[in-house]
């Protein structure tokens, strides 16, 4: 029991994660050391599952699937969404630059507890942390293109966002955004329960995941320290959404149309700047990033002296 209490932990941990915008549930499973297991237990969820129901094998069904290990995740993730929502709301407008800040810190460290993961820092191996870091600060600085309710980019927005949101470094919402289709379907079709453009988006969501498990699945087993090294530079590339300081910018789609929020508000980008001055709000950031820094070694240092479980 007590192993699978520190399984919904870290499903919460994921679970706040989405919350917070710009971060990815992936980025928490790779420093929580679950990444891997979370990935292979998705991908078992294929014609052995189906035959294992079939047979009324639930016990096989289970054993396969690591049913109780997802069944925990998601749990964690559920509760973190439903209790810790209106608490971020509460601290990004009230504290926006220290709870930025903690965050900030938080995923700096992680780049160098995940990176050390790593075997051998081989060419092959930098080239792809160069990439991974390059393309996910090229992301942020896209320009949203127009809404477009076509089948088959419905099924490909579905697949993308999906396949973000278990990456880590890449939020899921934001590349929707980039997409054209936030609003689409992350607000009107949902409120208005609109199947027609709700269908497409989940069945390329389902197939995507089942597909995309499997394709990082076999890289973590044949290029494990490329993958690896690939999914550290993304994490870090994300550190500019993260950084405390930042200039609003109002996102409009290319027709110049504002984009918005399911509560009417305006949807914004920041962009990262600099504080002009050294005050208390610069110090107290500071001790947030280093709180941050301190709770991921801190997670390293209890990960270390209880094994994790596996399966």
């Amino acid at each position: 029991m007590t192993q699978y209490l520190v399984l919904i932990l870290k499903g919460a941990a994921m679970g706040a994660a989405n919350v917070i915008p710009g971060v990815s549930g992936g980025t928490i499973a790779l420093i929580t050391g679950i990444f891997e297991r979370l990935i292979n237990a998705i991908k078992s969820f294929n014609s052995k599952a189906v035959k294992l129901i079939i047979k009324a094998d639930f016990k096989g069904f289970a054993t396969h699937t690591d049913l109780w290990f997802i069944l925990s995740i998601l749990l964690g993730i559920a509760i973190a969404i439903v209790s810790l929502a209106r608490l971020f709301d509460y601290l990004f407008t009230n504290y926006p630059v220290y709870i930025w800040a903690y965050f900030f810190g938080l995923v700096l460290a992680s780049v160098y507890f995940v990176g050390k993961t790593i075997s051998s820092w081989k060419p092959s191996v930098i080239i792809s942390f160069i990439l991974g870091t390059a393309l996910a600060v090229a992301i942020t600085f896209l320009s949203p293109a127009n809404p477009n309710a076509n089948f088959f980019y419905l099924m490909l927005s579905g697949v993308v966002a999906v396949c973000s949101m278990i990456l880590p470094g890449l939020s899921g919402s934001f590349v929707l955004i980039l997409m054209g289709n936030y609003q689409l379907v992350a607000i009107e079709a949902i409120n208005n329960r609109d199947m027609g453009i709700l269908f497409p988006v989940l069945l390329g969501g389902g197939l995507g995941l089942l597909a995309f498990s499997h394709f990082l699945s076999w890289l973590l087993k044949t290029y494990k320290d490329q993958t690896i090294s690939l999914l550290t530079g993304f994490i870090l590339g994300s550190l500019s959404i993260l950084w405390p300081w930042k200039e609003t910018i109002t996102l409009r789609d290319t027709a110049g149309e504002l984009l918005l929020k399911k509560d009417g508000t305006q949807m914004v980008r920041y962009l990262p700047t600099f504080p002009d001055t050294l005050d208390n709000i610069v110090i107290f950031a500071c001790l947030f990033m280093l709180a941050g820094i301190i709770s991921i070694w801190a997670i390293e240092y209890l990960a270390s002296r209880k094994p994790l479980i596996n399966k």
